[in-house]
């Protein structure tokens, strides 16, 4: 496994469609091995395949809506796609490409996700909050579509200090 680079907003690649993988084989095996170990490195929830400049469809999601003292589920999903989404929820969203950045992003409060493992073998996944607005914000990515774009408004440091529960400076 090795370490990838992640890309930032101002890559053109975050903003191109990625083509569907075909072949479920060593390759595809080593780029999701080597996303996984950069988005724990980055310490964060979901990581797409162009973040790390391959355009395809490929992304991971962290299910951190466990029970409490459950491990979090890490789903790799290959050529996903959301084929229910019921609710509404408008919450903060951040990206690994865009770092240090918050916006309110309306997304589904549920949704039901198709895709491939990592052997091409078809199965289906549903989150809900957080969960939910991660499988859209990675499948975004895989559609060329970054969340900045979606945003309904950004967040100020202002907010995102009382947001993480820090004083603010007078």
């Amino acid at each position: 496994m090795a370490l990838r680079n992640i890309l930032t907003e101002d890559d053109p690649t975050l903003y191109k469609k990625c083509r569907p993988v075909t072949d479920f084989n060593a390759r595809l095996h080593t780029l999701l091995d080597d996303m996984r170990e950069t988005l724990d490195q980055a310490d964060g929830v979901g990581l797409a395949a162009p973040q790390v400049g391959v355009l395809r469809r490929v992304c991971l999601v962290l299910d951190t809506v466990v029970p409490e003292g459950e491990a979090p589920i890490l789903y790799e999903l290959i050529n996903p796609e959301i084929f229910l989404a019921e609710g509404e929820q408008h919450e903060p969203e951040g990206c690994l490409s865009v770092p240090g950045e918050y916006g309110v992003v309306k997304r589904p409060a549920f949704v039901r996700v198709r895709a491939f493992d990592r052997n091409g073998k078809e199965f289906e996944v549903e989150g809900t909050g957080l969960t939910a607005r991660c499988f859209c914000h990675e499948i975004d990515h895989l559609n060329g579509i970054v969340f900045t774009s979606k945003c309904e408004r950004m967040l100020t440091d202002e907010e995102l200090k009382a947001m993480s529960g820090e004083e603010q400076d007078s």
